[in-house]
């Protein structure tokens, strides 16, 4: 049976100030893809490139889009909570984690979505927590507004059943099943968390990614790759 992927949507349209937007069509963000998915009227599908942010325990040995040809990049931004680490409780604490262990990666995916000229899809289980901070970060560098920023991630809570059913057949749903209830939440905490720690940045947003050793010219490349 084919279905359309849960939590899919397009961050394009969203204002940026100076009257301009982001382009349509170039940053899709998800739950966990199935190569039988559809996509929907007016996106390219499958996308050029695939961004998985899932750990290995969760992914399948084989990318479900990369039989269609897209480009698959791999970016476990939650590859700190390996065994041993003291167990994470809240999703404020999760995404601050993302902030504090997975620097590399959020460069690499700057790096990767300014470069592709092609469609972006950015995805992890659910299309929520890591999808959701990787987006704001994106979004942010090139200059949308904090509160467009958080209205995107709570989009996520429309689709809530839709993702459900999709996490109880996907790889890693026993591990699942053993994190915290409110790791489901769409969390206005967990979010705000993120953006205040860019916006208490010296330098802002532009200025932490600098400090985890992003490139200037690779913001100017997002910014000429995302904004109409």
């Amino acid at each position: 049976m084919h279905e359309t992927t849960p939590n899919l949507r397009d961050v394009g349209g969203l204002p940026v100030a100076g009257g301009r937007s982001v382009v349509l069509g170039r940053v899709l963000r998800s739950a966990v893809p199935h190569a039988a998915d559809v996509g929907p009227d007016g996106l390219v599908w499958p996308p050029a490139l695939v961004i998985d942010l899932r750990s290995p325990t969760e992914a399948e040995p084989v990318h479900p889009l990369s039989g269609a040809g897209a480009r698959v990049v791999n970016l476990p931004l939650l590859s700190a909570l390996r065994p041993g680490v003291a167990r994470v409780e809240t999703l404020h604490r999760l995404y601050l984690l993302m902030l504090d262990e997975a620097s590399t990666y959020f460069v690499e995916l700057v790096r990767e979505v300014a470069t592709e000229p092609g469609a972006t899809l950015i995805h992890c289980a659910a299309g929520k927590d890591r999808t959701g901070v990787s987006v704001a970060l994106l979004l942010r560098l090139v200059g949308v507004e904090r509160e467009h920023v958080v209205a995107d991630y709570l989009r996520t809570s429309e689709a809530e059943r839709e993702i459900t059913a999709r996490l109880a057949r996907a790889a890693g749903h026993r591990h699942r099943s053993t994190l915290p209830a409110s790791f489901a939440d769409v969390s206005h905490e967990a979010i705000n968390g993120v953006l205040d720690v860019w916006d208490d940045h010296d330098g802002g947003v532009h200025g932490w990614f600098a400090g985890i050793g992003g490139s200037a010219h690779h913001v100017d490349q997002l910014r000429r790759t995302l904004l109409a």
